[in-house]
Formats: C-alpha cells, sequence, structure tokens
C-alpha cells in the first residue's frame, strides 16, 4: 500500500519540478525576445543596445555570473544591467539572471 503512494507523491514532485524549470525558461525566453525586439527597433542616431559599448564591456561578467551562479559580480555588468532597465521597458522587472543571459545571447 505505501510504494503507490510513494510513486504517486514523487511524480507529483516530479511534475511540480518540471513546470518550475519550464516557467523559468518561457520567463527567460520572453525577455531575451523583448531585448532582441527592442535591440532591432533602436535604430535612431544614438547607437543601438547591441552596439553599446556598456552592454558589449559586461559580456565577460555576464558569463562569469551565470558560472558562478550569481557569485560573480563585475562592475561592467552592474552598469549593464543599469542600462538595461533604463532603456527596455521589458528588462526592469527581469532577474539580474535573466538579463546576464540576455546579455550572452547578443
Amino acid at each position: 500500500m505505501r510504494t503507490p503512494l510513494i510513486a504517486v507523491t514523487l511524480g507529483l514532485l516530479l511534475f511540480a519540478g518540471v513546470g518550475q524549470a519550464q516557467t523559468l525558461r518561457a520567463t527567460s525566453n520572453i525577455i531575451i525576445n523583448a531585448v532582441d525586439r527592442t535591440l532591432d527597433f533602436t535604430s535612431d542616431t544614438t547607437t543601438s543596445i547591441r552596439d553599446s559599448k556598456i552592454i558589449v564591456q559586461a559580456k565577460d561578467d555576464a558569463a562569469s555570473y551565470v558560472a558562478s551562479e550569481g557569485d560573480i559580480r563585475g562592475a561592467q555588468l552592474e552598469a549593464a544591467f543599469a542600462t538595461l532597465r533604463q532603456r527596455v521597458p521589458e528588462a526592469r522587472d527581469a532577474s539580474d539572471q535573466v538579463l546576464a543571459e540576455a546579455i550572452l545571447a547578443l
């Protein structure tokens, strides 16, 4: 009698974990796509975010941030976060992790 109960419990836990992973992945994709769309439409007299020196210089810091699961935060990455949150409305509510991944995806 205990074996089916344990199996059901494990199944529910697995299902919940997959659901959370899918939600994080979907949120990350939404932010990356929003940043990409904004970058594509930002082509007036100022440089686009994709070409922004601050964002380009933050790629190494973003890679360190992602690889260390947020433990390593460089000054260039902090400046890039501020720039993205200022220029891209969708980035204002995004987590630092999502923004670091978006910087790496550019």
